[in-house]
C-alpha cells in the first residue's frame, strides 16, 4: 500500500481522497488546530501535527511514499485580491513542500492551488527549485466537475515525479454531476424572497432566476456571473468558498445551503464529521478543502503514471 504524508491538510480533502484510492494517510499536519481537530476526528490512524510547517522539523515525518501538500491560496487568489502585505506570508507557504521534499526525496509530489499559482511571481522559481531536486514538474488545472464532484472548482494540481520528463495525469472525465443531486428542498430555513429584510438586488436576482429557470435554482450573493442570473440546478454548483454563498430558491421562498449541503457538494461522504459548533467554522473548513473526488482521481492518475 502507498503511504501518504498530507502537508496542509486542513479538513482532511486530500487525505480522504488518498483514502478512497487505497492508499494509506500515515501523517497529516496544519497550524489551525480546529482543523487539526477535524482531521484526527475523520482520521484516527493517522499521526497529527498542528504546527507552521515552514517551522516543521523534516526528520520527524515517518517513512512514506507520495506527499501531497496544498499551500495556502489566499495569496494568489484574484477573488481576494493580491496586494495585501500579509499575502506574501501565505505564498511563502509554498516553500515548506520545497523543504519536505529536499529531505524526503519522495518517488512523487501532488500539490494543490488555485490557477493563480501557475502566475505568481515566483512559481519559477519554485519549479527550478524542484526540478533542482531532481523532479520532473507538470501542472495541469482541473475542473473538478470533471471528476464527478457536483461542483465547478478549477484548482491547479502540479505532479512531481523522478522520472526523465514531466507525466501527465491522465483523468477521464466523468459526466458532471448536477446541484439538485446535493439538494434537500425539506430542510433549511425558508424565508420569502420578497422580504422588508431582503436586499432590492437580492430580489431582482431572484426574480431574474426565475425568468430563466424556472421555480428552483440557486444563485450566489454576488452581483457578477451568475449572481445576476442565477444558475441551473442542472449544472454543478458554483465555487464553495469559506463565505455562506450561495442561496436555493424554491418558488417564492428562499434559504442559503446548509452545511450537509455543502459538505455534499465538496464530494466528502455524508458521515464525515465537521467540528458543527459553527455553520461559519463548518463552512471555513469545506471552502479551504480539495474536493475528495478530485484529490482520488488525482491520486490515482499519479500512481499509474509514476
Amino acid at each position: 500500500m502507498t503511504d501518504i504524508v498530507d502537508l496542509f491538510a486542513g479538513a482532511g480533502g486530500f487525505s480522504t481522497g488518498a483514502r478512497l484510492a487505497g492508499a494509506n494517510v500515515v501523517w497529516a499536519a496544519n497550524h489551525w488546530p480546529q482543523a487539526v481537530e477535524a482531521h484526527a476526528r475523520n482520521h484516527p490512524e493517522t499521526i497529527h501535527v498542528c504546527q507552521d510547517l515552514q517551522q516543521a522539523d523534516w526528520r520527524e515525518l515517518p517513512p512514506h511514499d507520495v506527499m501531497c501538500a496544498s499551500p495556502a491560496c489566499q495569496g494568489h487568489a484574484n477573488a481576494r485580491g493580491r496586494d495585501r502585505p500579509h499575502h506574501d506570508v501565505t505564498r511563502a507557504t509554498a516553500w515548506a513542500v520545497v523543504a519536505c521534499a529536499e529531505y524526503h526525496r519522495q518517488d512523487a509530489i501532488l500539490v494543490e492551488n488555485v490557477p493563480e499559482f501557475l502566475a505568481w511571481q515566483l512559481y519559477p522559481a519554485w519549479k527550478l527549485a524542484m526540478e533542482s531536486l531532481g523532479y520532473a514538474v507538470a501542472p495541469h488545472v482541473i475542473d473538478a466537475a470533471d471528476c464527478g464532484v457536483p461542483q465547478n472548482r478549477e484548482r491547479a494540481i502540479i505532479a512531481c515525479t523522478r522520472s526523465r520528463a514531466p507525466i501527465r495525469l491522465k483523468i477521464a472525465k466523468q459526466a458532471h454531476v448536477a446541484a439538485a443531486t446535493i439538494l434537500d428542498f425539506a430542510s433549511g430555513r425558508w424565508s420569502p424572497v420578497v422580504h422588508p429584510a431582503r436586499s432590492q438586488a437580492t430580489i431582482d436576482r431572484a426574480r431574474a432566476g426565475h425568468a430563466r429557470y424556472g421555480n428552483r435554482f440557486v444563485m450566489p450573493y454576488y452581483g457578477s456571473g451568475s449572481g445576476k442570473t442565477g444558475r441551473s440546478i442542472d449544472r454543478p454548483l458554483g465555487t464553495v468558498t469559506t463565505r455562506d454563498r450561495w442561496a436555493v430558491v424554491d418558488g417564492d421562498e428562499m434559504r442559503m445551503l446548509t452545511v450537509a449541503e455543502y459538505k455534499r457538494a465538496m464530494s466528502f461522504p455524508e458521515d464525515y464529521a465537521l467540528p458543527g459548533t459553527s455553520k461559519k467554522l463548518d463552512l471555513h473548513l469545506l471552502g479551504n478543502a480539495v474536493p475528495p473526488l478530485m484529490a482520488k482521481a488525482a491520486i490515482e492518475a499519479l500512481l499509474a503514471a509514476a
